[in-house]
């Protein structure tokens, strides 16, 4: 287990969270995801507990990816990326697409939040293989 490096790959995961759902695509998410100027200002009420919250689901993700390289012996950051791309291809887009299909979710929006996660996975994977 490398701790330095699921550190570091969450404080990556979460800057690049920060910045795709906020000055990223920010406008376009809340869009998508039908979210008024009410929930928003209700939002930031709990900025804290939800950034905490998040922070914490980032670190089990990066410590389980973490497994999963040291599993395959990836040592590069082109293994590490594949094993990233395959984690979300497998786990993410496939169960996330069932909002799409059974619950009428919108497809835009699945789209922004699956391109944030295969990014964020691949980065993962490139940082912990090589950390």
């Amino acid at each position: 287990m490398d701790v330095i490096g699921i550190i570091v790959a969450t404080v990556v995961s979460t800057a690049l969270g920060m910045w795709w759902y906020g000055p990223g695509f920010g406008k376009l998410w809340t869009q998508l995801a039908g979210i008024s100027k009410k929930q928003r200002a209700d939002a930031r009420k709990m900025a804290p507990k939800a950034m905490l919250a998040g922070i914490i689901s980032t670190l089990v993700m990066a410590y389980v990816m973490d497994l999963f390289i040291i599993m395959a012996g990836a040592g590069t950051a082109a293994a590490g990326t594949l094993i990233g791309l395959l984690a979300w291809l497998g786990f993410i887009a496939t169960t996330s697409f069932g909002r799409v299909i059974w619950e009428g979710g919108s497809v835009r929006l699945y789209y922004l939040n699956s391109a944030y996660n295969l990014l964020s996975l691949a980065l993962m994977g490139a940082i912990l293989a090589v950390l």
